[in-house]
């Protein structure tokens, strides 16, 4: 239960984080990131990893495009 929960927080990060993606909206992975780390933290409690793995690329996708935006140094 906890890992289809995990993917679905997933998904509705991975829309939202369609936008930012969008020049001179990075900033709007400040708010995105947070959701993906709560994806993740209900992906540990399971005991599959795909929800947890589908997070944690998020994050780390997000973070990279955070960086080169200049929003995280």
């Amino acid at each position: 239960m906890f890992n289809i929960l995990s993917i679905l927080i997933g998904l509705v990060a991975l829309v939202f984080g369609i936008v930012p993606f969008l020049p001179f909206f990075a900033w709007g992975y400040w708010f995105v990131i947070p959701i993906a780390i709560v994806g993740a933290a209900f992906g540990a409690l399971s005991s599959s990893n795909a929800g947890r793995n589908l997070n944690l690329v998020l994050i780390v996708i997000f973070s990279l495009r955070l960086m080169l935006g200049g929003g995280v140094i």
